[in-house]
């Protein structure tokens, strides 16, 4: 798979998938753990669609954390592992009064509100300071998966970078009816 760009497969993903009949989560398997995600699909559509999609065509199956600042976040989705990378397309911005709490999802993006793509961070430490800003679209959904990014948000960093690599070793989307 080109992870540069794969729009169309996102797009086709998206197809599949219906809030109104089923409730979705994901786990990414990281070298660390497991991370349980629960989706806010009333508050930001767009962002649980598009990161639901991503994980079906297994976009995010071997990337890393590269972005990790114990307090803060640790941040990933890049798939050139620098914070640089997307998959060739844009997002346009769902801003709503989630707060940037410890375990709340959210999407990275550059200064332009409408920049978001693939990468996403999850919060370590308290982040008002995002909330309006960024758009908050999902969070953990268990105390172990919190316990995991605990872990890894402590893990050794050079310029905010893992020293050794924190690894989504597989994602995968589970659908349940409503």
């Amino acid at each position: 798979m080109n992870k540069t760009n794969c729009k169309a497969e996102v797009e086709k993903a998206q197809k599949d998938i219906d809030f109104a009949k089923k409730t979705y989560t994901v786990e990414l398997t990281t070298n660390h753990g497991a991370i349980r995600l629960s989706f806010l699909p009333d508050l930001a559509p767009g962002h649980v669609k598009n990161f639901l999609s991503l994980v079906k065509i297994g976009f995010y199956d071997g990337l890393i954390f590269h972005r990790v600042i114990k307090g803060f976040m640790i941040q990933g989705g890049c798939p050139l592992g620098t914070g640089t990378g997307d998959a060739g397309y844009k997002i346009n911005a769902e801003f709503n009064a989630t707060k940037h709490l410890p375990g709340v999802l959210s999407t990275a993006r550059s200064n332009e509100p409408n920049s978001a793509g693939t990468q996403f961070f999850i919060c370590h430490g308290d982040a008002t300071f995002l909330d309006g800003k960024y758009t908050a679209f999902g969070k953990v959904a268990d105390k172990e998966s919190l316990d995991v990014v605990n872990k890894i948000a402590v893990v050794k960093t050079s310029n905010e970078k893992p020293t050794e690599k924190v690894v989504i070793e597989k994602a995968i989307v589970k659908e349940t009816a409503k």
